[in-house]
């Protein structure tokens, strides 16, 4: 897990090579070639993105239009004004109107931390895993990116994908053996029988992290990366609380509404367990690069493990 890549250089590299032999691909962009990596994509396949400026609102409608005459269009923007500013047009023009509308949401959660609350993007699995027929996903590493891109392109729907930005360890490696991603299904990453720490995004890694940290005082934790928030893996949430003895959640959101809310709703209905929900606080963030945030508020492999070990202690 040594090598880093960048899940937006992955996910603009992959749609490249696919949108080279689909003519009906078509790139979308509100002034964020730099932000989404989009650079080689423009100068190889010109006729095949448009540029709409700072005008998300409109990026959303062009591309549920573009949608309705048979192209498969894929927007990229930053994810915190994509998802704040264009939100009636992702619930109306996209997912309401069953649109094959595919948006890549760069920079999420407090990637741009240093920016300030303005640019957080803490509120968008919350508010758009209420739209139904509108599918969430948040890639862990570049190798998941790509295999999200491969498997989304020839699917008829909507689909939000959000990504960080900078570089990051690679997980889905040769050596794991794991296929990186199946729609709607969790991954696996280690088995542990003490504790289950469920995760998705660039925290899976953290939370792999962790559970070597617990492993070094005895304790053996399960590590599951949810990559597709919706639909959502009930199931192995459910085997997760039935075979081990409580749940933390960790994800780079708001502790309202995203994975944690949604782990406590399956595991209260179903099995219930000790569940503690690792996010980020109702209330605007101090400023720093995302990995100075996540050591702050406790959601690096030091914080993660001691909110473990606190759980099971009581």
């Amino acid at each position: 897990m040594s090598e880093k890549r960048a899940c937006r250089e992955a996910y603009t590299t992959a749609l490249l090579e696919l949108a080279k032999n689909d003519p009906s691909i078509i790139v979308i962009s509100s002034d964020a070639r730099g932000s989404c990596s989009l650079n080689n994509y423009v100068k190889a396949l010109p006729d095949q993105y448009i540029e709409i400026g700072i005008a998300e609102q409109n990026e959303i409608g062009i591309s549920a239009g573009l949608s309705v005459v048979g192209k498969k269009p894929f927007v990229c923007a930053p994810a915190c004004f994509l998802t704040a500013r264009s939100l009636e047009q992702l619930k109306v023009d996209v997912a309401y109107s069953h649109q094959n509308v595919k948006i890549l949401g760069v920079s999420g959660g407090v990637s741009y931390g240093a920016l300030g609350a303005s640019h957080h993007t803490l509120h968008d699995i919350a508010a758009l895993r209420c739209f139904p027929d509108l599918t969430v996903i948040l890639p862990s590493d570049a190798a998941q990116t790509e295999e999200v891109v491969r498997t989304i392109t020839d699917m008829k729907g909507a689909f939000f994908i959000r990504v960080g930005r900078e570089k990051i360890p690679q997980i889905y490696t040769e050596e794991l053996g794991i296929k990186p991603f199946t729609l709607g299904k969790a991954n696996t990453l280690r088995e542990g029988a003490d504790i289950t720490l469920v995760s998705c995004g660039e925290l899976v890694y953290h939370s792999l992290e962790a559970a070597k940290l617990l492993h070094e005082k005895g304790i053996e934790a399960r590590v599951l990366d949810m990559a597709t928030l919706k639909p959502f893996d009930k199931e192995a949430i459910i085997k997760a609380a039935k075979e081990t003895k409580a749940i933390v959640s960790i994800e780079e959101h708001s502790i309202n509404g995203g994975l944690g809310a949604t782990v406590s709703q399956v595991v209260c209905e179903n099995h219930p367990v000790k569940v503690k929900t690792l996010g980020l606080p109702d209330e605007y963030l101090i400023t720093g690069n995302s990995l100075e945030l996540f050591d702050y508020y406790g959601l690096d492999a030091k914080g993660i493990a001691a909110s473990a070990e606190e759980l099971l202690a009581k």
